[in-house]
């Protein structure tokens, strides 16, 4: 009797087998893919780059 209990106690105590998920790795390589191509934007802009904006000659409102 007390070895059946045991058994049981056993069979509930052991943590379930996960089985990796195609979608998480999927997820993972998409995000590495985007974070690589995000830096090498960084690379090639340079940290000199600027973008000035044109100053309009008149404003589009008449009030300013």
């Amino acid at each position: 009797m007390a070895d059946t209990s045991i058994d049981k106690a056993r069979i509930l105590l052991t943590p379930p087998v996960r089985h990796a998920s195609p979608w998480a790795a999927l997820a993972a390589a998409a995000l590495a893919a985007t974070a690589a191509v995000m830096m090498a934007g960084i690379m090639v802009l340079g940290p000199g780059v600027r973008f000035d904006e044109t100053v309009s000659v008149q404003p589009w409102f008449p009030n300013g």
